[in-house]
Order: C-alpha cells, then structure tokens, then sequence
C-alpha cells in the first residue's frame, strides 16, 4: 500500500513536468486525469489507518507514521525527477523553474499533514522534534535524516502502544489488579494530587484498568513527616469508612513513604495498614540535604522557602512548610525519625529502588544533584542514593539501558516511554504481586 501512495503522491507533484512532456494528449482528458490524479493525492493525504485498536489517537499516529515515511521517499525521488527533467526538458526556464516549485510545495503539504497527524496521536514526540523538521525540512540531506529520526521515533510508540493495548485486552477479563484492599499512592515532596495534572502519570489509570481500587494520600506538598502523616491517617480513615475495607495497601513514593511509616509506626495506623511499598524513598535521608544546608546561606534558604511557601499556599496548601519538609530528608534528621518509628510486625514492608546511568540520563535540576550525590554516596536517581531506598523486601529498577530511570521517570512524571521499563507494567507487577500474596 505504501508503494501504491508514493506511485500516487509522484504523479501528482510532477503534473507540470508530465503534461509539458506528453503535449499531444486532448486538453479534456488532460482535465480529467488532473481531477483524478488530485482526488487520489488527497485521499492518500486523508485517508484512514486500520488499526488493532479502536482508537483515534492510534489511527492518526499511523496515518502520520505513514507519511512521514512518504515524506522521506519522495524527496529522494523528487530529486531525480527535477534533475533528470532539468538536464533533457527542451522546455524553457519558466517552465522548469514552475516543475521546480509544484513538487517542492506539494512535498511541503505532504510533510505537513504527516507532521499534524503525527502530533495528534503522538504522547512521547518533544518539542524540539517538530522545531527541527519545520526549520530544516528543505535542506537536504538533513532534512532525511531528522526524517529518519522522526519516524523512528513515531514507530517506536506506534509498536509499543499497540503491544500495551494488546496486553491489556488479553488479560482484562483477569482484573490482576483486583487486590483484597484498596490501594493508596502516597506522593513525595513539592507536589499536591491535582486533579488535572496526575503525580502518577499514566500509572493509577492502567492499575484501574486491571481492577484495582485507588486513592491518593492528599497530604500537603511540603510539611514535616509528622505533620503529613497526620493528614495521611486522615486519608487512610476515609478509605476505610468509604470502602469497608479492614485495611489498605500504601504504595509511596519518595517522602510519601517516610509519612507514611510514620503514620503506621506512630499514629496507630499499623492495624489499617496490610502492605507498604516504598519507591526511591531516601529511609536513611539524603545526605545530599546537609551539604547544602550546610553550604546554603540561611538567608537565601529562607527566601526560597518563603517564596516556595507562599506560592502553594495559593495552590491550595492551608500551611506549607518548604524547610521543616526539606529538614526532614536530611541524614540527621532521619537517624532520629528512624528511632521514632520502628516497623511494626503487623505490616508487609518492601521497598523498590531506581538509578540513573549517568548525569545526561534526566535534564535539569537532576543531572546536578545526581553528580552530587555520586560524589557523596554512589549509585543514584538524582536525589536518593541506592542503599538509603532500602527497606523490607528489596527490588532494585535496573533496565540495562544507558539513561536508567530517575527519581521523576520512576513515577511517570513526563510520560515518557523509556526503553526497557515500562512504568504502567511496573506498578501493575507491584500490585498483581500483593493480590497473588492474599493483600
């Protein structure tokens, strides 16, 4: 089919070249075959992908995947038609400059719609994807190879989509998410559960999609662990009463999972609490936190509070409180909350660990603290080193790929498909483990 569209797409760009050649064919049939020949265009331009999926987004990525492809295959023809009819055409320049000019707008409308059918269906393609092509899409040969790159790029999502949703459909009728308690996703630090804008990603709705029962801890974005795990006990409460449920499960995520020990260890909530999984939470601090607040002027650590403080408190926060959150990341400081809030006998603790490869494996502030971090303990996700993230049962997040996983990638922060770990695949293997465990 793809061969078929190029045949189709050539014969329309090169209308002029082939009626300047062909002379002695009747104006009317010249007429029809043009109307032709520009429907078909069109229709190859427009047309549908069939899909195994019933989705739009997934049609038009196809679609848009296709055409890029064509984009690419008809600039290398183009170039041979323009020049084979520039060097034989005995037509004159007016007539080869206009032979010029038809493809190359034609090939520019091509690329256009593959790029905005691309853009509808595409999650994972950046900015600075369609920047590059709009800027250069005329220059040969780099124009093919950001091309080449695009499509690339296009198909990698295309496939692994199509591989997820087929995934998904085998076993939906298995609901392997289905737990005996309901599951609580505990945010970290420096972030509330919007509505609009999901902590988790795409996460909480692939766990839904294979049966499982969510809620979100609610805490503030920055307050003592003592404090936010007051608010998660309260959350916890509702759960309960809201779902019948004897207990819940915690799934948590950085300084979600120290609130939420605390609250079990402290608050009474080890007899509501069945399971705990801990993801990159620093349970023996960031040492990373007292170098800089001992490198840090209390003057400028203050106003970042301050500024930081009053600009959640206008997002929803009743009382954030930047450094006394901030304070208790600290080693120090963890050394005396680990005393406070011994594991209780009554609660399944594991914990689960992500690195980063290297500094270019996450862009900025990550790739500074995860040169910091290096320095001071080792093997990091740009914020929590490797063994303080150990706690109960342990799992280390290793893809074998160069980039790894950061402290934001192991959360689905940006939405982004990285090779050799899947993140909505990853929770939903945490959470089909404790249905097969009895939680």
């Amino acid at each position: 089919m793809r061969l078929l569209d190029l045949f189709l797409l050539l014969i329309f760009y090169n209308l002029v070249p082939l009626w300047t050649t062909f002379t002695g064919v009747p104006v009317g049939v010249r007429v029809m075959l043009t109307v032709v020949i520009s429907a078909a265009y069109l229709v190859v331009l427009f047309r549908s992908e069939r899909v195994p999926l019933k989705s739009f987004r997934m049609r038009s990525l196809k679609r848009g995947l296709s055409l890029t492809w064509l984009t690419g295959a008809s600039i290398l023809c183009e170039w041979v038609i323009i020049a084979l009819y520039i060097v034989f055409s005995p037509r004159g320049a007016v007539a080869k400059t206009f032979s010029v000019v038809m493809p190359v707008l034609a090939v520019l409308l091509t690329f256009t719609v593959a790029i905005v059918r691309t853009a509808i269906g595409s999650k994972q393609m950046k900015l600075l994807d369609y920047v590059l092509l709009f800027i250069f899409w005329w220059m040969f040969p780099l124009n093919l190879v950001l091309l080449a790159h695009f499509f690339k790029k296009a198909r990698r999502e295309y496939w692994f989509e199509a591989d997820k949703a087929e995934l998904d459909n085998s076993r939906a009728e298995n609901e392997i998410c289905r737990t005996k308690y309901p599951i609580v996703m505990v945010h970290g630090i420096f972030f509330r559960d919007w509505q609009l804008f999901n902590y988790w990603g795409r996460v909480p709705a692939e766990l839904k999609r294979n049966g499982a029962v969510v809620y979100y801890g609610k805490q503030q974005s920055a307050r003592s662990v003592h404090d936010s795990a007051v608010e998660l006990k309260a959350t916890i409460m509702q759960v309960i009463e809201e779902t019948g449920a004897e207990k819940v499960n915690i799934i948590a995520h950085s300084k979600g999972g120290l609130d939420s020990r605390y609250a079990i260890s402290c608050l009474g909530m080890d007899k509501y609490v069945a399971t705990l999984t801990t993801v990159n939470t620093p349970h023996m601090g960031c040492d990373m936190v007292d170098f800089l607040l001992g490198k840090v002027p209390e003057k400028i650590s203050n106003g970042i509070a301050h500024k930081y403080d009053k600009i959640f408190g206008r997002l929803g926060d009743s009382r954030p409180d930047f450094m006394a959150g901030v304070r208790d990341l600290s080693a120090v400081r963890m050394r005396e909350l680990n005393e406070e809030m011994p594991d209780s006998a009554s609660v399944s603790y594991r914990s689960c660990m992500s690195v980063m490869k290297c500094f270019l494996s996450a862009g900025f502030p990550l790739c500074i603290s995860y040169l910091i971090i290096k320095k001071l303990n080792g093997r990091n996700d740009g914020l929590v080193w490797e063994e303080s993230a150990k706690h109960g049962r342990f799992r280390l997040v290793d893809t074998g790929h160069i980039r790894g996983v950061s402290h934001g990638d192991v959360i689905d922060l940006m939405r982004e498909n990285i090779e050799d770990y899947d993140v909505r695949e990853f929770y939903t293997g945490l959470v089909a483990e404790l249905k097969s465990e009895g939680y």
